[in-house]
């Protein structure tokens, strides 16, 4: 018997050292796959098929399907689109290119409110909810049943016993410890509550590598709320072990959340299998405010590796500065040189980073790539007051953007994530005030505390990043 089972591993393991061959990213990725797989397959091929595909199978599908059911309503509001964006001499080659790759327009006549840390953001989520007339349709890596999670669902509860129509999608992944008990109670109100059902299909029946880490609340089609919090106490810096819980989320209103409206029902069809009805298509402009805003939805089921592109384009396109917040540091080749050649050319470039680690692989991986900081004028920083969740972005004085994309393998290539490309001075101002004020609880990382670190720190280090591609 031992010996049939140890055949078997070995075919799958040539099977699978074929597959890695055929859809690896890198020829590096390709090579110590096929390494593993044909001399450890016992081991290699279980991490093989969990861990090491890049394509998420049938959504890119599901998401045309999805796009057909609406077609039709997003056909009769193109019109009244077509009043909000903004004319193509008004823009740069920067917002050309990304409005390209994600193939969606920039759309203007948004308010953007910039939320600080938990408190600012659930009372601003909370406030939608109540003043919700129609719909609420919301979406969270990570939800909890602790105190937020209970406040959260009772105000939910509240608005369907008023009618309001209420779709709510959660990773099953990031929400593990949820309790059947907990979402029953959102069914017995009438509430529509599923898991995005990763693993839906035969193709991705035993991989667990791809997540829906995007943070979505749409009220009525006239405001949304995306950032860094997911739904847990911990967002409240009420944890024991993290403290202040330093993150950002943003609430738009405006013709912009029509295009996260968007995101969430292809979300929403791949899980469900089924159109959400009555849901509003025609933007509602705001009333004081005129910020172009282009919302960038990036997964591993798109053509081109859209985050990473979008990171990449921002770093070869500042001139002056480009600030980025991030909890992980894990970037690849192409993200690492461009960061360099950026510092070469006196562009201001700044990595703000958590001092306090909640993923130590991650953690241990991220100093290896701080090593020649010295060399390439790149400046990475230490938030000390808590721990820094935040993932946000300063290119020069005029774009910033905030969503729930890190700054690695994972967030640019596996998971489902969601940002927001505001392109206006005023904005990117408040972010710059917001940085400023950041690094004056940070300290800045110098050579020696890299090169001082002893062996057993930077062994750790170095094995660590061989990890690089599943973090």
């Amino acid at each position: 018997m031992l010996l049939y089972l140890l055949i078997a591993f070995q075919i799958l393991g040539l099977f699978s050292a074929f597959t890695a061959v055929m859809t690896a990213r890198t020829s590096q990725g390709a090579i110590a796959w096929v390494i593993s797989l044909l001399t450890i397959p016992y081991l290699a091929v279980p991490l093989y098929w969990l861990f090491g595909r890049n394509k998420f199978n049938g959504y890119a599908a599901a998401r045309k399907e999805a796009e057909k059911l609406v077609a039709d309503k997003l056909k009769n509001i193109i019109k009244y689109i077509g009043h909000y964006i903004p004319p193509s001499s008004s823009l740069g080659n920067f917002e050309k290119t990304v409005q390209t790759l994600v193939s969606t327009p920039y759309l203007q006549a948004n308010a953007l409110t910039l939320l600080i840390d938990g408190e600012a953001t659930f009372a601003s989520i909370l406030d939608g909810i109540a003043h919700a007339k129609r719909y609420i349709l919301l979406e969270f890596y990570i939800l909890k049943d602790d105190t937020i999670g209970k406040q959260i669902q009772d105000a939910l509860i509240h608005k369907a016993s008023q009618g309001v129509k209420i779709y709510f999608l959660y990773d099953e992944i990031g929400s593990y410890k949820l309790s059947q008990e907990y979402i029953n109670t959102f069914r017995e109100a009438g509430i529509e509550i599923y898991d995005f059902h990763t693993q839906k299909g035969i193709k991705n029946r035993f991989q667990i590598n791809f997540r829906n880490h995007r943070k979505i609340v749409v009220v009525d089609g006239e405001s949304a709320w995306i950032g860094g919090h997911n739904i847990g106490d911990e967002y409240l810096s009420k944890s024991k072990k993290f403290g202040h819980w330093r993150d950002t989320h943003i609430k738009i209103s405006g013709p912009s959340v029509i295009t996260v409206q968007k995101t969430f029902i292809e979300d929403w069809y791949w899980a469900v299998e089924r159109h959400i009805e009555h849901l509003d298509w025609q933007p509602v402009a705001a009333q004081k405010e005129n910020k172009k805003v282009l919302i960038v939805p990036s997964s591993p089921a798109d053509t081109l590796e859209t985050a990473s592109f979008l990171l990449l384009e921002a770093i070869h396109t500042a001139q002056k500065r480009i600030w980025i917040s991030s909890p992980y540091f894990v970037p690849d080749n192409a993200i690492l040189k461009a960061l360099q050649l950026a510092g070469l050319r006196w562009v201001d470039v700044r990595i703000l980073l958590p001092q306090k680690p909640d993923n130590l692989l991650v953690y241990l991986a991220a100093f290896t790539y701080l090593e020649n900081i010295g060399v390439n004028s790149v400046k990475f920083f230490r938030y000390t007051d808590g721990f820094l969740h935040q993932k946000v972005m300063l290119i020069d004085d005029t774009h910033a953007t905030v969503g729930t994309a890190n700054l690695d393998n994972r967030s640019l290539r596996l998971n489902f994530e969601i940002t927001a490309l505001i392109t206006d001075k005023e904005f990117a101002h408040t972010i710059q005030n917001m940085f400023e004020k950041d690094f004056l609880l940070s300290k800045e990382i110098s050579s020696a505390e890299i090169t001082q670190r002893p062996f057993i720190f930077k062994l750790a280090a170095r094995l660590a990043r061989l990890t690089a591609p599943l973090l």
